[in-house]
């Protein structure tokens, strides 16, 4: 599967011949696109052959509406395939709709109210958050799609002017890091003087999307 996130299938695109080997015993992992790079390099790093990857369209990021039933029919169409199927996804704005959903389907999903948390840990996450009011919070995926997911959709390659509206209470860009990449980190400093925010960067790696994806192995 290609690391490219903008050519990830999404679950329509799965061809029969891929449907049909898939053999017993195996597990897939139904994700965001936008998690795709990480969750390939945890799966590798542990030589889990064993697990595929299926993922949803990375977009949904900014469409949260969209997530629950397009979870539900991947899911309808994968399970007849795999004999376990985890949902790389936290709540990400479905106002708990998403674990409701994991629940009456039977799957087990990522705990934690967005990949912001879980990268960092949700108990380290859940500690700052009692005092960073002020954060606005990238990913490697995001800074690399920052145009995209963004700058675009928020309007500001066309009015500038509506910065203030947007960032006005943030005050500083938190760039949590997920590798050691220098030219990423440059691209999120780009991003954050670009939102007129002070920049800080943590390098979390994958926090407990790694963990998560480990256990299944268990």
């Amino acid at each position: 599967m290609s690391q490219d996130d903008t050519q990830l299938p999404s679950a329509d695109a799965l061809t029969t011949e891929g449907l049909e080997a898939a053999k017993s015993g195996r597990i897939v992992v139904l994700a965001c696109g936008a998690l795709a790079r990480e969750i390939l390099d945890v799966l590798a790093s542990n030589n889990f052959d064993h697990i595929d990857l299926q993922c949803l369209p990375a977009i949904f990021h900014n469409h949260p509406e969209k997530i629950v039933p397009a979870v539900e029919k991947a899911v309808g169409e994968l399970r007849q395939h795999y004999d376990e199927i985890f949902l790389a996804y936290a709540d990400c704005g479905t106002g708990g709709q998403l674990q409701a959903a994991a629940d009456r389907l039977g799957i087990e999903m990522i705990a934690g109210p967005h990949c912001y948390s879980f990268f960092e840990g949700n108990d380290t996450f859940a500690r700052r958050s009692e005092t960073e009011f002020t954060a606005f919070y990238l990913t490697d995926f995001l800074v690399r799609q920052f145009e995209a997911f963004v700058w675009k959709p928020l309007g500001l390659d066309r009015h500038p002017e509506l910065r203030d509206m947007y960032f006005g209470h943030y005050e500083k860009l938190v760039y949590q890091a997920q590798t050691e990449d220098p030219e990423l980190t440059e691209k999120a400093k780009d991003c954050a003087k670009r939102l007129g925010l002070e920049f800080e960067r943590r390098f979390t790696g994958y926090g407990d999307l790694k963990t998560a994806l480990q256990s299944l192995d268990d």
